[in-house]
């Protein structure tokens, strides 16, 4: 009992590691231009509108379109945004706040 214990803890640890690997921060010398379009219509009364985002896919960042999404109750959604440091800009992904 106690070896499929440790055996357990080793595979949620391994895959909590693997899945933060995959939530690096990227870089770019150059922060993209977030494209034009014109916003959908509101679907239906007390939609919030969730901004685009930008995603790393294939060694650059790709712009997401945004969405309308039902409201979180005792939140707001914080839009997304671009921070520049010593090694470029990198992106912080919006979130409900």
């Amino acid at each position: 009992m106690k070896t499929i214990s440790k055996f357990g803890l080793m595979i949620a640890l391994g895959g909590t590691l693997f899945i933060s690997a995959c939530t690096g921060s990227y870089y770019v010398t150059a922060q993209p231009v977030e494209p034009v379009y014109e916003r959908p219509v509101v679907p239906y009364a007390g939609a919030v509108w969730i901004d685009g985002e930008w995603t790393w896919s294939g060694g650059s960042y790709v712009y997401v379109r945004g969405h309308w999404d039902r409201p979180r109750n005792g939140r707001v959604w914080v839009r997304g945004n671009w921070e520049r440091g010593q090694r470029g800009w990198r992106w912080h992904r919006g979130h409900w706040g």
